[in-house]
């Protein structure tokens, strides 16, 4: 539990046993501090459900889409695989990142893209840099469609953002760790859910039936790959950790 006090410039972080610390509100622990329970509170009241990219809703924490921005600007992909398409918000975002950069484009895995939405993806004017592949994103043939999309030379990033079950993302990253080329990334979204006991939408079983322990189990299993957060691009304040809905999500193929 935290108590802030904006007239002191504390926060004050109150221990299960009734401990009391207390912390400069311009410090790092502070920040972090409050950060996680404004991950909470976002979470109970679905802030991340008030978004949209270039006209399409983006369910996303904008801390993360920013972050990630980073990433697809450093690794530069001429192709990003996503899984999980929903409104086609995400697509959208990438698409325009490599419209600004003037290469690459994306595919998106979805078990089944809503007609009202696919409609509205194939009539962005982005939609030529968009691909949408409809299928279950761990069937043998889903998996099939997707590794035609890619080739030889083609420098290779992907986004997990479908179903968030350890299981099915442990599947996924065995289906399509293989395409991502060394030093770009497969990213597993929504990790949070292991840090969300007792909150509204949540199952029991969440603080081990996350894709963060999925991230977990495929690195100790795969040696080639590594939970590597790509830290700051840029960065001039005291700020140590992301604000993030995707911790131990960033896995780097390290060779």
């Amino acid at each position: 539990m935290i108590e802030i006090d904006e007239q002191r410039g504390t926060v004050t972080v109150v221990a299960p046993d009734g401990g009391r610390r207390s912390l400069p509100m311009d410090s790092a622990e502070a920040f972090e501090a409050v950060s996680r329970a404004w991950l909470r509170c976002g979470w109970d009241v679905k802030h991340v459900y008030s978004f949209t990219w270039m006209g399409r809703p983006i369910i996303q924490l904008p801390e993360d889409i920013i972050r990630l921005q980073e990433v697809i600007h450093a690794v530069k992909p001429d192709l990003l695989i996503e899984t999980g398409v929903a409104h086609g918000g995400s697509l959208v975002f990438y698409a325009s990142l490599f419209e600004a950069m003037g290469k690459g484009r994306v595919v998106g895995v979805d078990i089944e893209v809503r007609p009202h939405n696919r409609a509205a993806i194939e009539a962005h004017p982005l939609s030529r840099l968009i691909t949408l592949i409809e299928g279950s994103s761990i069937d043998a043939a889903t998996v099939a469609k997707v590794r035609a999309q890619v080739r030889a030379e083609y420098k290779v990033m992907v986004v997990l953002d479908s179903n968030h079950t350890r299981e099915h993302v442990l599947a996924e990253l065995e289906a399509y760790a293989p395409l991502v080329s060394v030093g770009s990334y497969i990213v597993a979204c929504d990790g949070i859910m292991r840090d969300l006991r007792g909150a509204p939408r949540t199952k029991p079983d969440w603080q081990w039936n996350n894709p963060a322990q999925a991230a977990r189990d495929f690195v100790a299993r795969h040696s080639e790959f590594a939970i590597e957060p790509p830290g700051f691009a840029f960065n001039e304040g005291s700020v140590r950790s992301a604000v993030t809905y995707w911790p131990d999500g960033y896995i780097r193929r390290v060779r």
